[in-house]
Formats: C-alpha cells, structure tokens, sequence
C-alpha cells in the first residue's frame, strides 16, 4: 500500500494564501506589550477571496478584525492588519472566505494557521504566536553547531599513548577506576558496560588544534558533551561540577579552548545535567552520609540512605529535588551557581544544552521543569549584564517538547520529533534493521507528503521562534548515525540538504560528515580518523559527504533566507519535497529528493505526465526571476522566467535563489 497525503482544501500549495512568521509576513515584531507589529498575507490570484479576517486570542477572549487589501499585482494581493501584544504571548490565525468561481474550485471557508489551510474548525494549538518573551541571542539566528563528544575527537600532540597506541592519562593524573585504555583505531562498543568504560584518549587541546577542520565545515558553534569528572567516558554521571575532568585537561585546556574559539569569531555551548548527578557525586556522598546535611534535601530518598529516586531507576543517576532552593542556588540560581560559573571567565561558555530538561524538576505531583528553566535565563541574564555576552539555552527533549517551549523557559530544544525522526522515517534505508522508537518494529520507510505532515504539524505548535532557536540534527551521540540510518551517500546528502534548509539550527555529530557509521548511540561514538582526512583517502571517509557538507552549509553560511527566513511549502510528494524559505531580501526554494520522480509521482501538485514538476515561482510575491544557486545529485532545474520544470532522477539537493 503506498500512503499518499491529499492537501485538504484540493488546492495546490503554491497556489494558496500564505503567512508565516518570517520577517517578509510578521513585520515590526513586539519587545514589549502593547507593541503592536503588521500582519501580511499573500494571496495568490489563483485563489480569489472575498474577505480575510484576523482571529487572534487577547486575555484569554477572541478577538477579530478585518485585512486590508493594500497592493494588488498580476501575481496576487497582500493584505494586511495590525496585532498588538496585549499578552506575553499571542495565538493568531486567519480565516480566509473564499470566492470560488467557475475556473477557481477553492473553499468558501479555510482557516491559515501555522500548519497550513484547512478548509474547516481546528484547536488553537497550531495558531501563530505573537511572542514578545525575550528571544535567544541573535548570533543564534545565524549559528552552525558542531557536536564533539569530547573522548573521540582528537588526542592532542603531546597526549600519551603505551607501546599498543593505547591511551594514557596525563601525567601526575591517575586512570581512573571505570576507565579501559583504547588504541585510537579501535571501534568503539555497540551495547553493554564497555561502553561507557572505553577510554580513547582524546581532549580540549586536541579539540583547539583541529579547528580548521570545524570552520571548514562553515561551523561557528562548538558544542561539548559533559566536561566534568564522572563514572565513565560520557560524564554524563558527573561527580563534581566544581571543575572540569583532568582527563580532558582541566580547567586550564577548557579556558585554552573557549579563547582559541572566541579568536576566531567562534562560540563554545556546554552540557550540563540538572536532572541527576552520578552517585559518586559529592553532594551524594555527603547526601547519604549525613541524612541532615544540606546536600541530603538535593536528592528525593524514599528511605534513606540507599532508597532513592533515580533516572529511569538507574541507581547510579540519583535525581535532584528541585524544590530545594540550596540545591537550584548552588546549581542554577544567580552568579555563584555553576550555570553562572561557566558563562563568566575565564571559561565564557556561549551557552548551555541542558540535559534531560524534559525531566528535570518532573516527578510525582511536581512539576517545576520551567522553573529551573527560567532560573537559567535569570542567572545568563545576571551574567550577560556584567559580561556584555548573551547566552544560548537550548533543552535535550526526546519527544514533544512543545509545550515547553512557548514562554521565557528554554530558547529551544533538541528537535528529534520535529526534525531528525520525520527525516529518518522518510530517508531510511529499505532493508534497515534498526529499531524505531523502542517499539517492536524496524524503521518506518514513509513518503514525503507523510513526514512533511509531521514537519508542519508539530513544528506548527511551538512560537517559530523557538523553532528557529532549536538544535536540528540528524544524528547524536545518542543516536545511531545518519549514514547507517539512511543507507547511501546519495540519501545522506539529502539529509544534509534538509539540514542546511529547514528552519533551525544545523547541528553536526563529529564525524558525520565523512560518513561514519554507528548501530546506537555508544557505537556512533567513533574516533575522527584524522589521518584519512589530511590523506583524503576515499577508501576509509567519504569525500563526496564531506564535500556536500561544506557546499550546503557553505550555502546557507551565505543565505539569510536560509538563516532568518519563513518557510512555505510548494510541492510535497512521496519522492520530492519543495518549499521555499521567503525573506525580504528574496526566497530561496529548496528542492529535496529522495529518490527519481516516477509520472505517478508529480501530478498530485502540478506535475507533468514525465516526472516534471513544474513550479511558477511568480506565486512567491514580487519574484521577477529564477536562477539556479547549488544543484547536487540527481535533481535539476530547466528555468524560463519565473518558471521552474523541476526533474528528478535521483537523489539530490537543489536550491533555486527567486529574485526580486
């Protein structure tokens, strides 16, 4: 059975009324209440309208009011009204009354919300937001991360090894007890204990003298896995935030590396767990030795000392109280916090990836996850105003985390569900074994208009903001890699097409880009194979990914519509997937396939009986011309005017650049 996904209002997506909250839709947006901003929408004339109303939701009330038709061209109509933020935070939506005639079949009746036009009453929890809760840093806007799981990366020059290349701790530093020395080659673990006990070697200084290779990519944002001392290589069982692990060099190599970043224009964002801390940790071990001590109020014992909550009964994550005020001061609260700690110098960490934010203050009947949330931007503010520098605050979440992110808590998440999963399931390979979701079933294989449904759906809930402010990734140090999800080279540079495209911030796993493979997160975790990179040996990396990588993110490093843009979807079909990211300084449409475009394939949206899908791009407002600005793969263009006849006959990435 193949699965395909009719647009409910029968109308082509190019041809639709259109808004997003991109700085061509939403202009003058509020910093303040009362501040008022313009509304646009654009209105094809291949749907004509008899009216379009605002329906926006103020003090917990509709109201409504009319648009105005302000400019009219042979293309379409803008139209346009006034929103004031009377509250932090602002549903809107429209509704656009249709005026079918005998060559236009549209519906009389549609509502335009952030997750498209449905010709029929919807909730409000896909309505725009007008947000005027203090936004993430501006630099984010623009950010390309790059994530290091710190063991892997690279050894610096001066790091020992013994006589087998195995490694060695620093000297004066002992190995510790969990740790299982490894040669560089080796391949890491695919399950089981040994894989947090593999000890490969690598540190901050190793880090700082590979960042060419980091900017190369177009990269400007490192992003470490947990720097403190733990109970094993992933740190993510610290037992002490009260420095960084010597193991990695110590606080010395953490300063040495945030100052060889910020020398090059670059940023440094930490991990940081307030979940749980490891058992070995000394707030625990002074928690269980004296159940009168301050530390024995950070933890939730059900009998003391040994009954204890922990993450998912992992007795070695014991789980932070956080309605303990001590524990969130000495935490998360104000300028001696360890949040604050870090911001400041010498260190001048650009940011914080919260670990487990989404169960962080959870537990029973409490519910204090966007407490400590707000805690953190109240400490990067404090921090900010002494310092000059903003803060990036991004949450890990596994599923929805939308109803997390539409206040002044976290800046964005890690967008699995949003993001990574939808592009999984739509760019996996065919025989893939891997499991989906912990369910009893391997990855789901689905069509394009069926993940586009997830991309706009979910996305649809959260302030765009707060998409924009998110981490996409398409593999972690949690995940197995994109390269072993997807199968192919071909499908993998789609990925990174998506990846440089979608909104959000681009996030690469190191060693994604040369096309490493991984069966789980632990077994992803692979050592960089430098010596095949400065040999460019085809053999052992792949060239042709790492290309794909610099050229795509190179691309959007170049692009402020692929950076601060809106989106709007064109075309969505089981094999090919178009929409356009709309800026004032012209739109950029992105062309994604995953396969060759078969006749069935094109006509549900425009298409021809060959395969061809053929776009006027005249339905992007005020678009004069079209020129082709990156094509790789098996996706092209023919251009004549404002007219694309796109054809794909196989994977690949193409970017067209409409002109004002």
């Amino acid at each position: 059975m193949t699965l395909r996904i009719a647009e409910p209002t029968g109308v082509v997506l190019a041809a639709q009324p259109h808004h997003d909250a991109g700085p061509s839709f939403l202009l003058d947006p509020p910093r303040a209440l009362g501040d008022a901003a313009t509304l646009r929408v654009f209105q094809p004339a291949a749907y004509p309208v008899s009216a379009i109303a605002l329906r926006a939701v103020i003090d917990g009330e509709i109201s409504t009011a009319s648009l105005e038709a302000v400019e009219t061209t042979a293309t379409g109509t803008w139209w346009e009204t006034r929103l004031t933020a009377a509250n932090p935070v602002v549903p809107y939506r429209f509704c656009i009354v249709g005026a079918p005639d005998e060559t236009h079949d549209v519906p009389s009746y549609a509502w335009l919300t952030a997750a498209g036009l449905l010709p029929w009453d919807v909730s409000d929890a896909t309505d725009f937001r007008l947000v005027v809760h203090e936004s993430a840093p501006t630099w984010v806007d623009d950010a390309i991360v790059y994530q290091v799981f710190p063991d892997r990366f690279a050894r610096s020059a001066g790091a020992p090894c013994d006589e087998q290349g195995r490694a060695l701790p620093p000297a004066g530093v002992d190995l510790p007890a969990w740790a299982v020395p490894m040669a560089w080659d080796d391949e890491p673990a695919v399950r089981g204990d040994l894989t947090g006990a593999q000890f490969f070697g690598g540190d901050l200084d190793g880090i700082a003298e590979r960042l060419d290779h980091i900017a190369s990519l177009g990269a400007d944002t490192v992003y470490l896995t947990p720097v403190f001392p733990g109970g094993s290589v992933h740190r993510y069982d610290a037992s002490t935030f009260e420095c960084v692990d010597a193991l990695l060099g110590g606080d010395e190599a953490l300063a040495r590396l945030s100052t060889a970043l910020h020398a090059r224009g670059m940023r440094l964002v930490l991990d940081l767990t307030t979940n749980h801390t490891g058992a070995t940790h000394e707030w625990f071990v002074r928690a269980q030795a004296d159940a009168d001590s301050p530390e024995a109020g950070f933890y939730l014992f059900r009998e003391h000392p040994h009954d204890y909550v922990s993450w998912l009964d992992v007795p070695s994550l014991p789980k932070l109280d956080h309605r303990s005020d001590a524990v969130r001061e000495r935490l998360v609260r104000g300028h001696d916090s360890i949040v604050a700690r870090y911001l400041a110098a010498p260190i001048a960490a650009d940011g914080w990836r919260i670990d487990v934010a989404n169960m962080t203050g959870r537990h029973a009947d409490t519910d204090l996850a966007l407490d400590v949330a707000r805690d953190i931007r109240a400490t990067m503010r404090e921090v900010e105003a002494s310092t000059g520098r903003p803060a990036w605050l991004v949450a890990e979440h596994g599923h929805d985390a939308t109803r997390d992110l539409d206040g002044d808590a976290w800046h964005g998440t890690m967008n699995y569900t949003g993001f990574t999963r939808p592009l999984w399931a739509w760019l996996a390979a065919e025989d893939s074994e891997l499991n989906w979701l912990g369910l009893p079933m391997s990855l789901p294989r689905l069509p394009g208009d069926a993940i586009a449904q997830t991309l706009r759906g979910y996305n649809a809930q959260m302030p765009y903001s707060s998409q924009l402010h998110s981490m996409n990734q398409l593999a972690s140090h949690d995940t197995p890699r994109t390269r072993t999800v997807v199968g192919t080279a071909a499908r993998q540079i789609v990925a990174v097409g998506a990846l440089a495209t979608l909104p959000g911030v681009p996030t690469v796993f190191a060693g994604d880009e040369l096309g490493a493979e991984g069966l789980t997160g632990e077994h992803a975790r692979t050592p960089m194979p430098w010596d095949a990179i400065e040999q460019e040996d085809g053999s052992r990396i792949d060239l042709d990914v790492l290309d794909a990588t610099r050229r795509l993110l190179g691309a959007r490093r170049e692009d402020a519509a692929l950076r601060r843009g809106g989106l709007r979807w064109l075309h969505l079909s089981p094999e090919l997937l178009v929409f356009a990211r709309t800026h004032p300084q012209g739109d950029t449409v992105v062309c994604l396939a995953r396969d060759a475009v078969s006749h069935d394939d094109a006509p549900s949206q425009g298409g021809g009986a060959d395969g061809t899908l053929e776009l006027d791009l005249a339905c992007l407002p005020g678009v004069r011309a079209v020129r082709e600005r990156l094509a790789i793969g098996g996706v092209s263009a023919q251009i004549s005017g404002t007219t694309a006849r796109i054809r794909a006959q196989g994977p690949g990435v193409l970017l067209l650049r409409a002109e004002r």
